[in-house]
């Protein structure tokens, strides 16, 4: 799913950070921005281009000289191009004043006219970073998100497998709470998923038979994070005889998931009384940073074994 954003909660939202006065196109207040992905031939934001359509059109100083030394019928043609139907908002930076036409045009084509002092290199900055995350694809994964060991890692499993409870343990063993029961990830990059909490339920984990605790309130600030990349998942399923939990000793049960697209890699641990949740999850986490480096024990071993066996034959 994508969030979407209008330009009157795009005004909301930054017009006291980047000083923009709404000064014509009011129509627009409702009209909503498109994920760049949905529309490949529109971009989010940008220095006005004739030849290039945004979302929005940032007109600082080199672009308003140019437009002041047009002649009456270029200007129109460049205006028209300014304030296609395509275009949601114009931002006229660095204090400077908009033309007379342009406020026409704003408010005949509903598209939101802005001014602003501050210098358009910051305001396209500012820009896409908001725009990019408030458009990105999210989706809800139930689990709890925690930072385990430096690295954003989802703890999934069925319903009264122990997921909570094993967080509630790495809390205690100085790892931080992220989000529980619902988590919203989001693509903000073309390889980065970000895991945020839902703010109703931000520093709340429910524990059977404890209710729901507030994680922050009872162990310091230290114990919530706002926010952590998506590295790694860890599945806990029930040991079942003959389920084949046991299959690979050397590697352990490794997979993929696809999450908005990505690969994110899974390592599934059955649960079976008297294992240790908290230190095998430690385990998957350090394990994985290895694997990051390209140390894989797996392979040291069999390589080991290979040159023992060799040497043998010898």
């Amino acid at each position: 799913m994508n969030d979407t954003l209008t330009v009157a909660e795009l005004h909301d939202k930054l017009g006291g950070q980047l000083e923009l006065e709404w000064v014509a196109g009011k129509g627009a207040a409702e009209r909503r921005f498109v994920n760049a992905r949905e529309s490949s031939q529109i971009g989010i934001t940008g220095y006005f281009n004739p030849i290039h359509s945004s979302q929005v059109h940032i007109v600082d100083k080199v672009e308003m000289n140019h437009l002041n030394k047009l002649d009456a019928d270029m200007l129109e043609v460049a205006l028209e191009k300014l304030f296609s139907k395509t275009c949601l908002a114009v931002i006229v930076t660095s204090g400077q004043q908009p033309m007379r036409q342009m406020s026409e045009r704003a408010d005949a084509n509903d598209i939101g006219l802005f001014t602003s002092d501050t210098p358009g290199e910051h305001i396209v900055n500012d820009l896409r970073y908001l725009l990019a995350r408030a458009l990105a694809e999210k989706i809800t994964m139930h689990g709890v998100f925690m930072e385990v060991t430096s690295i954003g890692v989802l703890l999934t499993g069925e319903s009264g497998v122990g997921k909570s409870e094993l967080a509630l343990e790495l809390i205690t063993r100085g790892h931080r709470l992220i989000a529980d029961d619902a988590p919203v990830f989001t693509r903000i990059a073309p390889d980065i998923i970000e895991g945020r909490s839902p703010p109703v339920i931000q520093d709340f984990l429910e524990v059977r038979g404890l209710g729901v605790l507030n994680i922050r309130k009872m162990y310091g600030n230290s114990a919530i994070k706002k926010s952590k990349y998506l590295k790694l998942i860890i599945h806990f399923e029930a040991a079942q005889p003959g389920s084949g939990a046991d299959r690979d000793r050397l590697a352990g049960i490794r997979e993929t998931r696809d999450v908005l697209g990505l690969s994110v890699p899974v390592f599934k641990l059955p649960v079976a009384p008297g294992r240790n949740l908290a230190v095998m999850a430690e385990a998957a986490v350090r394990n994985h940073l290895l694997q990051l480096d390209g140390d894989y024990t797996e392979r040291e071993i069999t390589e080991r074994q290979r040159a023992c066996m060799d040497g043998g034959a010898a």
